[in-house]
């Protein structure tokens, strides 16, 4: 082994056991990046920064490159990430949210066989996460609304809980943080990444997971001795994170967090292409919608334009978590390539004959198995996906077809962890093991995992 690809292994060896071990995934991203430039510097693989770029040390190079990285996200991608987040964030303080998810169940209380509901309460889970982005967020909301229903009908606490906590199981909404970065990585705009690629991949795993979440749940709950008869649901919301996300609202409101999405897809592409609209302006447009409804329901004005600093809140927790990590795994991808590896990478794809195929499978199981060990979707998809651009132009496929895979399974094999937050939100509020409710959500997640990677390649290749 060259001493070049020695050392990342250690370093990717080093940064994942760390990052079990609950380190900040931010701060072990960007030492593990730093480290590897400084490598690639002193043993002469690479440069920091071209020669108009360099500062005459590479040291001041490395943060150089921080800086150059941070106002490049910050300006475009952070932006719209963080507009989604405000956006987000403000729905929940009115009770927006959670209108939404109250108006949605209730045609499914009409229906009577339990694991029936159960799998159709996961299909509509996913769709409201068209919406709702935040996996722990609608989880939460799910669990005050949806619970009850599914164990007045007669489901045990544990499988009524691994349907919650799979939905959301597909980061896929065009609003999504995960879908505006690989779309950007993929050279497209979020909608087109969205309608053209998303979308039939996930038509594909919806009946696979439903199927698998009726004949799991209700298998287990026969060997464990369960008796399907109606009992009385208790939930715990004290264990909410989001003291907001227990508001009351109208059920009118249910229309406000759709707003946002409404615009974004019928002025696009799919239908008034004339007329152009962004996912910034989507948000700002959908908050004032909101601000409006607050203050005709309310009449105080000065409260509901206090509100709007929830919306700045939003933006800045989410420049603070998730632009931060973009960042931090763009730096650690840019070690990895000035060291080496990923031309090593590239040059095993050709020889071995598997190409950017074999490259992409290999990057799906390391960004599986890392956001289980992890509890992390986004760490090490975030860690990973920048190195998609360079491997696709270098081995002839499209961008598109590594990164879908690669941003599914990470969302997928989240609901596997049973140290990552949506499992520890819904089993916290259930009173149940996290450890036994991932044994709940293993077999539907692994086969929307195996069944996503078929068919993006049957689709797309």
């Amino acid at each position: 082994m060259h001493v070049n690809i020695l050392i990342s292994v250690i370093v990717i060896l080093w940064i994942g056991t760390l990052v079990f071990k609950r380190y900040k995934a931010q701060a072990v991203l960007f030492i593990g990046g730093m480290v590897l430039l400084a490598l690639a510097y002193l043993l002469g693989y690479g440069t920091i920064l071209g020669a108009k770029q360099a500062t005459g040390n590479f040291i001041f190079d490395i943060y150089e490159l921080i800086r150059i990285l941070f106002s490049e996200r910050a300006a475009k991608l952070g932006l719209n990430i963080m507009a989604v987040a405000g956006f987000a964030r403000y729905m929940d303080h009115i009770g927006a949210s959670r209108a939404l998810v109250t108006l949605t169940i209730k045609p499914l209380q009409k229906l009577k066989s339990p694991y029936i509901v159960l799998s159709a309460c996961w299909v509509l889970g996913m769709v409201i996460g068209l919406a709702i982005n935040s996996a722990s967020g609608l989880a939460m909301l799910l669990m005050v609304t949806m619970y009850p229903v599914l164990i007045a009908l007669g489901v045990s606490k544990l499988s009524a809980t691994a349907a919650i906590a799979t939905t959301l199981c597909l980061d896929w909404s065009p609003s999504d943080t995960g879908t505006i970065f690989a779309a950007e990585l993929a050279g497209l705009d979020p909608v087109t990444y969205w309608h053209s690629f998303q979308v039939p991949v996930a038509l594909w795993v919806f009946p696979v997971v439903a199927v698998l979440h009726y004949f799991t749940q209700k298998y287990m709950d026969k060997r464990d001795g369960h008796v399907v008869v109606a009992q009385e649901a208790t939930v715990n919301e004290d264990k909410m994170t989001n003291e907001d996300l227990k508001v009351e609202a109208p059920l009118y409101y249910a229309i406000l967090p759709v707003i946002p999405l409404a615009l974004i897809l019928s002025f696009s592409s799919l239908w008034i292409s004339w007329i152009k609209m962004n996912i910034i302006m989507a948000m700002l447009i959908g908050t004032t919608i909101g601000m409006i409804f607050q203050y005709v329901r309310t009449l105080d004005g000065k409260s509901v334009l206090a509100d709007l600093q929830v919306y700045f809140d939003g933006m800045g927790r989410q420049m603070a978590n998730v632009v931060s990590l973009i960042v931090a795994g763009e730096l650690f991808a840019k070690g990895l390539m000035a060291i080496g590896t990923i031309d090593a990478l590239i040059n095993w794809a050709k020889t071995s004959g598997f190409g950017g195929i074999g490259i992409t499978l290999v990057m799906v199981a390391i960004i599986g198995v890392s956001s289980i060990v992890m509890g992390s979707g986004n760490a090490p998809f975030f860690a990973f996906a920048n190195l998609v651009p360079s491997i696709a132009a270098s081995t002839g496929v499209s961008a598109a077809l590594m990164i879908l895979p690669m941003h599914f399974i990470a969302s997928a094999f989240r609901a596997i962890s049973p140290i990552t937050a949506v499992i520890v939100v819904a089993s916290g509020m259930a009173g149940i093991s996290p450890f036994d409710l991932v044994k709940r959500t293993a077999i539907p997640m692994i086969g929307a995992g195996i069944t996503l990677v078929i068919a993006n390649f049957v689709m797309f290749l």
